[in-house]
């Protein structure tokens, strides 16, 4: 247990944690050079094809030093705010961490949250750089910053290239010296904590556990502490990426067990596998995270429920930050109103759906979770999650949402379209901070709505790219919100409906409206699109039906045959319109989701 070194690699997105991965895989021989790839932690093909970590991914590396050798324990991290919650399950399961740098960007936002979170574990963190061969590294620069945040020496921060490979031989020897050894006896009651896991289909729920003290192996006899589920152990067994099976785990170790279990929910993260015989009590495990983003999730045909239920269940034994429960819409009809983390999250789980299970979806417009108090019963709140239950602006006495503390870096040149930026979206700036390589820190408070409102999009625009943030739940505040309907021929449709300011609410109707004219497709009736604010119809626009000349065939003849045909199917056209009612296509709600 004393040669056992447990790390992860956290830095901010696109910094370079899954290229240096890949050159400690073939430094220390973990994978053979003919079997090696770009990202080859990255098993997911939406990984592969964004170029972005969505899942930690656990690695057993071994590395010889000075005779004696080390098994090295590995955690691959996402970088983007959405997947923290990845991160910080992590981080429990480890003893130290290295803080990677972009050598040509500097420290970002997401640095410092996830830096503050391995501070608060006292995880050992060492410092390196990334990016160093490039001919835009600016190595003395971000090595002063670190080492004002750090309170470190220059000379401790090292140096690397995942390209080239560059420093890695250094920075493992420094891992080897630094990094503590896992404490815990084998001969002591089982404790394992269950940081992550996945299906299945032949063996059931697969946990990934790091052992804390005693020592399992297959066929034995184990409990859930939390949940009090028994299992008996098929198997157990490390990462080299891929999973190999061994005899036990010791104290110590990172690997995973079989549990045989096909039964969804029984399994949570934070949870502690202790042998059934043994009185060992359970770990402190981890919080709950909080979904801040909220959309309904409609199978685009009913008869496909079972398998949306099925399909969300086990999207929810990969991804356990995933929050879902079963809804009704009398337009919609059955679906699941589902909880993120934020618009990436959304954005990846629906991608997931469609392309591992073959669904065809309807995904209402993303909202937060609002608290209303109505004039009647100002005492007893209702909390809202979706636009389409907003009630009207007569029966509310108050409204209460969501703010975040959002951290922001951007250089001293693009301060001024930064704050602009901050007053559209009803920011309050709290203080800044000046680098010495010119970039401001800057700290502000904002509605969680703004924030969801394209805001990240925007920033990197007025930034030309070079902005970065990070943001954490502040609290409560009462909102100047109300509901923007949307009326297709004169009947509502909930899953366009959204929750605005009430500032912005008569120019958000008149934007929404005009998009939806050009991304709707034409019908053979007219199609009036309308949208209702305060209980009135502040915008409107007017799709034109498909025009077929009916008495194209006729030649000749009285004037008054031609006008009874089209008396024909002007009439056709009436009752198709209240007959029938548009479908419309999941392309657009996607679209809507994307800002301009």
């Amino acid at each position: 247990m004393k040669n056992i070194r447990n790390f992860c690699i956290i830095a901010h997105i696109d910094h370079g944690k899954s290229t240096l991965a890949d050159r400690m895989l073939e430094v220390t021989g973990t994978i053979e050079a003919r079997k090696m790839k770009a990202q080859v932690l990255d098993s997911m093909e939406l990984e592969r094809e964004r170029g972005i970590t969505i899942k930690m991914q656990p690695v057993r590396m071994n590395h010889n030093l000075n005779s004696v050798n080390y098994e090295l324990n590995l955690i691959d991290t996402p970088g983007h705010i959405d997947f923290s919650y990845e991160v910080s399950r992590a981080l429990n399961a480890v003893e130290g961490v290295v803080l990677l740098v972009d050598s040509t960007q500097g420290i970002q936002a997401q640095t410092l949250s996830v830096l503050q979170m391995a501070r608060h574990l006292g995880l050992k963190i060492i410092p390196a750089l990334s990016k160093c061969d490039s001919h835009l590294s600016r190595v003395p620069e971000v090595k002063a910053e670190i080492t004002k945040l750090l309170n470190c020496d220059p000379d401790s921060i090292l140096e690397t290239s995942g390209k080239t490979g560059a420093g890695v031989k250094e920075l493992l020897m420094r891992i080897i010296e630094e990094v503590k050894a896992p404490e815990g006896e084998a001969s002591a009651p089982l404790q394992a904590l269950v940081f992550d896991f996945k299906y299945s289909t032949h063996k059931g729920i697969i946990v990934f556990v790091r052992v804390m003290q005693g020592k399992v192996g297959a066929r034995e006899n184990l409990i859930f502490r939390g949940a009090g589920e028994k299992f008996v152990s098929l198997e157990t067994g490390i990462f080299r990426p891929d999973e190999e099976a061994c005899d036990a785990l010791s104290p110590g170790e990172i690997g995973y067990i079989v549990t045989g279990i096909k039964t969804p929910g029984v399994v949570s993260v934070g949870d502690t596998i202790g042998k059934e015989k043994e009185n060992a009590g359970a770990l402190p495990g981890f919080g709950l995270p909080s979904p801040v983003v909220w959309a309904s999730v409609f199978p685009e045909d009913q008869g496909d429920l079972v398998v949306l239920r099925q399909s969300l269940a086990k999207l929810k034994l990969t991804d356990s930050s995933l929050y879902y429960e079963e809804e009704s819409s009398s337009i919609l009809g059955k679906g699941f109103r589902c909880g993120f983390l934020g618009m990436l999250h959304l954005e990846i789980i629906t991608e997931r759906l469609k392309r591992e299970f073959d669904l065809e979806l309807v995904i209402t417009q993303p909202s937060i979770t609002y608290t209303i108090y109505y004039k009647n019963s100002p005492t007893v709140p209702e909390k809202i999650f979706s636009p389409a239950f907003f009630p009207e602006d007569g029966l509310i006495e108050r409204i209460e949402e969501p703010w975040v503390r959002v951290n922001i870096i951007v250089p001293q040149e693009y301060s001024g379209n930064l704050l602009t930026l901050l007053y559209e979206h009803e920011a309050e700036i709290q203080n800044t901070e000046n680098f010495s390589d010119g970039r401001i820190n800057m700290y502000a408070l904002m509605p969680l709505r703004e924030l969801m409102r394209g805001f990240f999009d925007k920033l990197k625009s007025v930034s030309s790219g070079y902005a970065s943030l990070s943001y954490e739940e502040e609290g409560i505040r009462n909102a100047q919100v109300t509901k923007l309907a949307i009326l297709i021929s004169g009947e509502e449709e909930p899953s366009l409906s959204r929750v605005v300011s009430k500032r912005i609410a008569e120019k958000d109707a008149e934007i929404l409206v005009e998009k939806l004219k050009e991304l709707l497709p034409r019908q053979m009736f007219e199609l009036k699109i309308q949208a209702k604010v305060h209980g009135r119809i502040t915008a409107s626009r007017t799709i034109s039906a498909f025009r077929k000349d009916v008495t194209q065939h006729m030649y000749g003849g009285d004037i008054t045959r031609k006008m009874k045909l089209r008396e024909k199917q002007k009439k056709g056209k009436k009752k198709m319109q209240a007959r029938g009612r548009l479908s419309i296509p999941q392309d657009v709600f996607v679209k809507l989701m994307k800002p301009d």
